[in-house]
């Protein structure tokens, strides 16, 4: 059971052992872009291309859905991402239970945005988790982890997907001793646990008076959603990759203001925040294609200077 790209991972690894894949849940087809065009999760797509059965249920809580996986017989559930809550029902169909991939090192940011957490709190490591599924949020016993690196330009999307591939070999490594009855489930620490949210569109919005790293990592977590963005000239201006630079001051300038930036340094442009200088690489203007900060401002002469706080 998965639906982003990045769910692809364990399933492409799990058809690569001896065990069968009865059946591929996913999310149903979602209307995206400008033209809301009818779409197809990337699961569904890749399980097609490999000649799975793919089911689409809007709802798991409806009889015929139960009824339906039931008659799949599995002996095991693995879930990457799916996006939908297991009732009780459906977790006790499978007699090995059902096996959750969780990007974080459990009982650490639990819930909905964990690697987006991870980044926005500007934790030194991150991992990722195998656990058996219980009723709670993510608080069910721990088969596995694994510790990986935070790289300095690392976005949520780009550790994601690094989280999930060593999720997906860390399945194939447990998974015989699980089925074997050798690899026991401990419990999660209650008392260490912490709680992620859904982001909102609004978070995005960049305060400039916040400290320059609590800003980079903003930009950094938010990435691909729901963005980082500020307003210049009553229009919304998109922050799509920037770098701190701590060598920099900015004098008496007030957080928000753009500057230029000396010669050498990593950006040609930056803005001011609560303790040192953001430098823009790669920035959006509203109904404009995403650009070099240095070309933008070459075309909006009036962009330095501005303040945008």
């Amino acid at each position: 059971m998965g639906t982003p790209s990045f769910a692809i991972h364990p399933l492409k690894a799990l058809l690569q052992t001896a065990h069968t894949v009865a059946g591929v849940y996913t999310q149903p087809d979602n209307r995206v872009g400008r033209g809301k065009t009818l779409t197809a999760s990337p699961v569904k797509s890749f399980a097609i291309e490999r000649g799975l059965r793919v089911f689409e249920p809007n709802d798991l809580r409806d009889k015929n859905v139960e009824g339906q996986l039931s008659a799949l017989s599995p002996d095991l559930i693995l879930i990457a991402a799916y996006g939908k809550i297991l009732p009780k029902e459906i977790l006790a169909i499978p007699r090995w239970g059902c096996l959750n991939i969780h990007p974080s090192l459990l009982p650490l940011h639990r819930g909905p945005s964990p690697v987006m957490a991870t980044i926005l709190e500007g934790d030194e490591i991150a991992g990722v988790t195998l656990m058996i599924l219980d009723e709670g949020m993510d608080s069910g016993p721990i088969l596995a982890s694994k510790v990986e690196g935070i790289f300095p330009e690392d976005t949520t999307e780009t550790l994601t997907h690094r989280l999930f591939e060593e999720g997906a070999t860390l399945l194939i490594k447990s998974l015989p001793g699980y089925l074997q009855g050798d690899l026991i489930a401990v419990p999660q620490d209650k008392s260490r646990a912490t709680y992620t949210a859904k982001a909102k569109k609004e978070d995005g919005l960049i305060r400039w008076d916040l400290p320059l790293d609590a800003v980079a990592r903003q930009i950094r977590a938010y990435s691909p959603w729901p963005g980082s963005y500020t307003i210049w000239n009553g229009r919304t201006l998109k922050v799509l990759q920037g770098t701190p630079i701590h060598e920099l001051s900015s004098g008496s300038e007030p957080p928000g203001t753009v500057l230029s930036l000396p010669q050498g340094s990593p950006a040609a442009v930056g803005v001011v925040t609560g303790s040192g200088i953001l430098g823009l690489l790669q920035i959006q203007l509203s109904g404009k294609q995403k650009v070099e900060a240095a070309a933008f401002v070459r075309g909006n002469h009036d962009f330095l200077g501005s303040n945008l706080a």
